[in-house]
């Protein structure tokens, strides 16, 4: 009969940022275990749960005993299994009564070839088996699999010695009302679990595997399902906001969700003078030492009141608020001291002792990096038209506050603090923003620079990690790439692309090629480099909603500035639907092969050397438009420039049915092959369209 099968695992606390995995992994390991045993239905749905003190699961419509299976073994050779007279052979007895068959005949055996030979089969209908010993194997293979970061070892009381994550003290499984009676960890299945450790009247008796959610709640006070416990602490912290913003990251509440097990939510607060300090200090260390959650107003500014989840429901919270409160203090009051004592001195005062910090043995300290970056984020700020002496300034200080014991403490906050300090010392706004704007993008999605001096000093300090690392060849490889130099070359391709910076892409990796002069650790990578960056900016531009082939006509060309790469590539998308687009990339590719066949360099075109209709007609066609398309293309119009092309068609179909390019005499081949190289250059000054093609 078909019931609901729960499996649960009583413990002692769980390792919280291990916790959702623990979940998952335990059921996922009973689920693909008893499917694989044929004990699922297709409507089976499985549910996990993992609490601070329980890992568990609950599947539905779980089969009492496997169905029947029709079985076909093959049994041995006949040259084997039976004699010249055709009896059976004493093998054939022995491997019968192996495979539990002792008594069958060979008339009952069933005569077939197998490969080049003949074999003796037997088909059979083997029984089905019952759930409890496939439960006990899938429940062994779940807990040997689980991804456990350090397994402990201890005693049971009889002395045996067990290994889990931590101490387990019972274990449940039911098939609907039934206990099943597995054995694990030194412990046997029955239906008693404990609910939460305060809260909870004592042991909770699961009577059925249906009631297990619901009595843990009602009796055990425990919310048992992580997502659930997750969105009700989102809730609860919600509801306490009285209007203001709760500063609800992620990761956070899981963490928190994996720590308690019936969460309530309560308001404490601090004293305003530590709204003096930056607020992302007093976030961070809220955050990352308390686990407690920070208050801001409407337009971002933090309040001096916090809310904490706490495993403890009570009429009388006043103790736990004020030992949360008395525990965040003395945090608060470290970060105030942090800040006023880096205050005393300059981000300018600190840059001699970045000569005492090693950037890489190969590539020397961050004082000969920073000078480096400086000269880089110089000669880019010229470029961009942008202060030169701003971005130097910018690029000297920019990791200054790596130095500050603000940034010690919190290295999170590198960039931020500098930013915050720049400020204090009287530097340039552009100066001060530099310090925290040169570290973005730092993710997908992150923020670009707002400032051109931010700018110049991000571009300069990806572009300095990305050549120097790869030249002492520390490239990326296969999955690995300690320096993060992926995410520093797509943090170039996004500011160049979406800030729409015409700067040319070899003039900056030879820019950055040049700052390495005189060190005999450093192999010019610049090639390599450059082939990256347009791998990189492949997949980016995919992203972006555009097709591989669309990508490919843009990227293939090898553009030297990507300030006009998207409108190419929607000029390219554009053209593509038009119903000449399939002919023309064809013939745009045919024309590629040829001129790569073709000896020498074409010269100009001799109308009067093109005798053929054909010919004449597509050349006056080039004629009549080739204009538009240069006047289109010198505005930026792309896609005007594209479609104008289209008006070309039928006469370079009509060309290449009835015009022979390959003539035999050598100078209407010139000829010809000059006008194809003609026609290929005004196809493919966007973007190459023989990458349309099929």
């Amino acid at each position: 009969m078909n019931q609901t099968l729960l499996v649960e695992l009583f413990t002692e606390e769980l390792p919280p940022k291990a916790l959702a995995k623990l979940g998952e992994a335990f059921a996922a390991g009973i689920v693909n275990g008893l499917k694989s045993r044929d004990f699922l239905e297709a409507d089976s749905v499985a549910t996990s749960f993992a609490s601070p003190r329980r890992l568990a699961v609950s599947i539905s419509n779980v089969r009492g005993t496997s169905p029947d299976k029709q079985m076909r073994e093959k049994v041995l050779p006949v040259s084997v299994a039976i004699d010249a007279n055709g009896n059976a052979t004493a093998p054939l007895a022995k491997k019968l009564a192996a495979l539990g068959f002792p008594n069958l005949q060979v008339s009952d055996l069933e005569r077939a070839v197998d490969g080049k030979a003949e074999s003796f089969f037997y088909s059979y209908t083997a029984p089905g088996t019952a759930l409890a010993g496939s439960l006990q194997l899938a429940l062994e293979e779940s807990i040997s699999k689980l991804p456990i970061p350090k397994v402990m070892s201890y005693q049971r009381p009889d002395g045996e010695t067990v290994h889990f994550v931590r101490p387990v003290h019972s274990i449940i499984a039911l098939h609907g009302s039934d206990i099943i009676p597995l054995t694990a960890l030194g412990l046997t299945a029955d239906r008693i679990t404990q609910g939460h450790r305060f809260l909870s009247a004592g042991q909770v008796t699961i009577n059925h595997a249906d009631d297990y959610n619901r009595a843990l709640k009602e009796e055990g006070k425990v919310t048992a399902n992580v997502t659930e416990r997750k969105e009700q602490i989102r809730q609860a912290l919600l509801a306490k906001a009285n209007g203001d913003q709760v500063l609800m990251p992620e990761s956070l509440l899981d963490e928190v969700a994996a720590l308690v097990e019936w969460p309530v939510v309560y308001e404490c607060h601090f004293e305003q003078e530590f709204l003096a300090v930056p607020q992302e200090c007093l976030i961070l260390t809220m955050q990352t030492n308390q686990k407690y959650f920070a208050v801001t107003d409407a337009a971002g500014r933090l309040r001096s009141r916090f809310l904490i989840v706490s495993n403890l429901a009570t009429d009388t919270p006043e103790h736990i608020i004020q030992g949360n409160e008395r525990v965040v203090r003395p945090r608060l009051s470290d970060a105030k001291f942090f800040f006023e004592q880096d205050k005393k001195k300059s981000l300018a005062d600190r840059l001699p002792l970045l000569a005492n910090v090693v950037y890489h043995n190969k590539l020397g300290s961050q004082a000969e990096r920073t000078q480096r970056v400086k000269t880089l984020a110089g000669n880019i700020a010229q470029l961009l038209g942008a202060d030169v002496a701003l971005a130097e300034r910018g690029a000297l200080l920019a990791k200054a506050d790596l130095l500050t014991d603000m940034v010690g403490e919190f290295p999170e906050l590198q960039g931020i603090m500098g930013t915050y300090y720049a400020t204090h010392d009287g530097e340039h706004a552009d100066v001060a923003a530099a310090a925290s704007e040169h570290y973005q993008p730092r993710f997908a999605g992150d923020a670009l620079p707002a400032t051109a001096t931010g700018t110049a000093v991000a571009l300069a300090d990806k572009l300095e990690t990305l050549v120097g690392i790869w030249g002492i060849g520390l490239q990326p490889t296969g999955d690995k790439d300690p320096f993060a130099l992926r995410r520093h070359a797509l943090g170039i391709l996004r500011m160049l692309v979406e800030k729409r910076l015409a700067i040319s892409l070899q003039a900056l990796i030879s820019a950055a090629t040049t700052l390495f002069a005189g060190n005999a650790n450093f192999k010019d990578p610049s090639a390599d480099v450059l082939a990256f960056l347009y791998d990189r900016l492949r997949g980016q531009l995919r992203d972006r909603g555009f097709s591989q082939s669309e990508v490919e006509a843009v990227v293939a060309q090898n553009p030297d500035t990507l300030d006009n790469i998207v409108e190419r590539l929607q000029a390219v998308q554009s053209f593509a639907a038009l119903p000449e687009s399939a002919s023309l990339a064809a013939a745009n590719k045919r024309i590629t092969n040829i001129l790569k066949k073709a000896e020498g360099t074409p010269g100009e075109i001799n109308p009067s050397l093109l005798q053929e209709a054909a010919e004449q007609a597509l050349y006056k066609a080039m004629v009549d438009v080739k204009p538009s398309v240069d006047s289109a293309y010198a505005a930026g119009d792309f896609t005007g420039a594209l479609k104008t092309l289209a008006a070309l068609r039928e006469g370079v179909d009509a060309f290449f049915n009835d015009v022979m390019v390959n003539a035999e005499d050598l100078a209407l081949r010139n000829n010809r092959l000059a006008l194809l190289a003609s026609l290929h250059g005004m196809l493919n000054q966007v973007a190459d369209i023989s990458k349309l093609a099929a």
